[in-house]
């Protein structure tokens, strides 16, 4: 199911459900926002700072029911990442949410809003967060293109081939977000369903080997055998191992083993400036070949 789309006007709501941000960064999306003609409201405690949070636990559960609940908000930002969400995904009630669904944007932690959005049949928005559409230009891509998904027009991508990708066509609904929450969620309530499902995949700042323990475990767990086709993003600020004698590409693609779904590698998604936006809990068309990688929503 898509949330309706925006009108000239409607009005986008900024919460922070994980870690505590720099005010100007709120200050800053809030007039981007506005000047691209929306009304940008946020969140009572938004700009909240409870250590590494930004709230209680209690506070921040206000701030998203609220968001979730209220019938003039039309979309949702999260401000940021960070670390929170899994403390109270289970105590915030999706019940209005559900009946009357609304653009969810955000990426990192808020992997884990998508999941339990996505689960319940609703699209939402993998995308960049006030941080970022405050330091980028004002027409970046990356933000138009949320833009124009928010208001009915989904984007077409078309990036270069990988010697490493897997070639093939699939369709099937995009889930995922970052590997590492994905990994939180395993066993949960909140975990993604994958059955025939294209999976997208990023990180930041993890290890080689402990990117190796996450994907032996979607293998051992049968995981790599259920998806349809695989994405795989941006995995930042990660070294390379020499001593595992695969690179983290390559440790990417022996999960996969024998199974022959395409694979496209280098997607510009994940912790990076270059953040395109992906509408998970939607069907995609996944098309790889020698020269290019098409993502068609």
């Amino acid at each position: 199911m898509l949330p309706s789309f925006l009108q000239p006007g409607d009005r986008i709501h900024i919460v922070s459900p994980s870690g505590s941000i720099d005010s100007a960064f709120i200050n800053g999306a809030k007039k981007v926002l506005a000047s691209k003609g929306f009304y940008v409201t946020e969140g009572k405690f938004a700009r909240g700072e409870y250590g590494r949070f930004a709230g209680t636990v209690e506070e921040r559960i206000a701030d998203i029911q609220e968001a979730m609940d209220h019938p003039d908000i039309k979309a949702i930002l999260c401000s940021r990442g960070g670390y929170g969400v899994s403390q109270m995904i289970d105590k915030v009630d999706f019940s209005l949410f559900q009946q009357h669904p609304k653009w969810l944007i955000g990426f990192s932690d808020i992997t884990i809003l998508h999941a339990t959005i996505n689960r319940a049949g609703i699209a939402s928005v993998h995308g960049i967060m006030a941080k970022h559409i405050t330091e980028l230009p004002e027409n970046c891509e990356q933000l138009n293109k949320i833009l124009e998904i928010l208001t009915g027009s989904f984007p077409v991508y078309a990036v270069k081939g990988e010697t490493i990708n897997k070639p093939g066509k699939a369709n099937g609904v995009l889930v995922g977000g970052n590997l590492s929450v994905l990994m939180g969620l395993r066993g949960t309530p909140f975990e993604p369903e994958y059955e025939g499902k294209i999976l997208f995949i990023e990180d930041i700042a993890e290890k080689p080997y402990h990117i190796d323990r996450m994907m032996q475990n979607l293998r051992l767990s049968g995981i790599m055998d259920k998806i349809a086709g695989l994405v795989v993003g941006q995995f930042s600020d990660c070294e390379e191992d020499p001593l595992m004698h695969q690179t983290i590409n390559e440790i990417i693609l022996s999960a996969v083993g024998e199974n022959t779904y395409p694979v496209c590698f280098n997607f510009p998604a994940g912790h990076v400036d270059d953040n395109l936006p992906l509408i998970l809990g939607n069907t995609i068309q996944l098309n790889v070949d020698s020269s290019k990688s098409e993502l068609i929503f």
